[in-house]
């Protein structure tokens, strides 16, 4: 017999997929939020969604995230392209422990189905929201498409802090149990008008945003004349800044982004020097290292965002040799002892002509 595991740290005893106790000075009962006021260097990641209605899609996807990460971006329709939704990935997620931030983009919806995915979101057990303005139809492959925008991104995050702190719908309404949440934003340095940025990160932080997660770094003097003018205005003291990194595949594919994904800057040093290397595919990864290494020791700077679009196998090993855990390891999904069962009798109703009652499956499986 197995001796018993030690309890995991940040794991509702009862329960991987319920929240936990709640703290005093927390809005959330999730554990990016633990992670952050603990003064722990926290890492996000992206779920690549699928064109799927598979779970298992989403299942096979975040395993490989599994001990290397705090919490997992749902992507909510980026680049204006549809994919599996936010809501319905966080769905999946929660079930199984993850801890998801459940993006939400004003493109698509108005203000009352923003509010109802928000209360549904809670209901889950999805303890992160990122608030977004979205990309344009345009971006995507459905031009055709009516955009809303009824919110942006600003009063997106005001809409949620009201539901959380006041208990109310933007109506004046009353909500019966408000949602627990930690609030999100994503901010730019790296686009004009430079000087602009971070006051617009002040903004951010006074509509609700606790913590944010910043585009692709790959100028880092660029990104610690940003860190350096927000911890003037005293940012940093109300906000935990996560540092977007990632790596590049290709010379190629540097080149291809600088040009055609809006938002992205990308010298021509980091060009060159993926152009210059034997391995580009492993050289992007090892500057994706090295950013990281600079970032994460510049004052203020609470977390680093992998992105690691189409290349998420990486995300250990980037996270493992950069060594920012310094040790620590997030939360991890473990085995448990029915995991087996349930998947066999699933794969048993799903193929097999089964007659049996659901008392009866009850029966054996105990």
């Amino acid at each position: 017999m197995n001796p018993p595991r030690p309890p995991q740290i940040d794991e509702n005893p009862a329960g991987i997929d319920l929240p936990l106790e709640p703290l005093p000075g927390h809005t959330s009962r999730g554990r990016l939020e633990r992670v952050l006021r603990r003064g722990e260097f926290a890492v996000t990641t992206e779920l690549n969604p699928p064109d799927s209605a598979n779970p298992e899609d989403v299942y096979n996807r975040a395993k490989i995230f599994d001990g290397w990460v705090d919490a997992i971006n749902a992507v909510d329709a980026s680049g204006a392209n549809c994919h599996m939704s936010s809501v319905g990935i966080c769905a999946l997620l929660t079930r199984m422990g993850y801890a998801p931030i459940m993006q939400i983009a004003c493109r698509d919806k108005n203000r009352i189905a923003i509010q109802g995915d928000v209360l549904g979101g809670a209901a889950m057990g999805v303890a992160n929201m990122l608030c977004l303005t979205g990309d344009g139809v345009q971006a995507g492959d459905q031009p055709g498409a009516k955009p809303v925008f009824d919110l942006d991104s600003m009063s997106l995050l005001e809409t949620i802090r009201i539901m959380r702190d006041n208990g109310k719908f933007l109506s004046g309404r009353k909500l019966t149990t408000p949602p627990q949440l930690f609030l999100g934003a994503a901010v730019n340095p790296f686009a004009p008008p430079f000087d602009f940025r971070p006051i617009h990160l002040g903004k951010k932080i006074a509509a609700g945003a606790q913590f944010v997660q910043t585009q692709y770094c790959f100028d880092v003097p660029m990104f610690r004349t940003f860190m350096q003018r927000a911890r003037d205005l005293g940012h940093t003291e109300k906000v935990f800044i996560l540092c977007g990194v990632g790596p590049l595949a290709s010379a190629k594919t540097a080149k291809w982004i600088r040009s055609n994904v809006p938002g992205i800057h990308i010298p021509d040093a980091i060009i060159k020097r993926l152009e210059g290397a034997e391995d580009q595919k492993a050289e992007g990864k090892r500057l994706c290292i090295d950013i990281i290494n600079e970032v994460k020791e510049i004052a203020g700077v609470s977390g680093v965002h992998v992105m690691a679009y189409r290349q998420e196998e990486y995300v250990a090993e980037i996270v493992d040799e950069s060594g920012v855990l310094k040790g620590r390891q997030p939360w991890k999904r473990e085995v448990r002892a029915d995991d087996r069962l349930v998947a066999d009798r699933l794969d048993h109703l799903l193929h097999d002509n089964v007659t049996e009652t659901q008392v009866d499956m009850v029966k054996t499986a105990h």
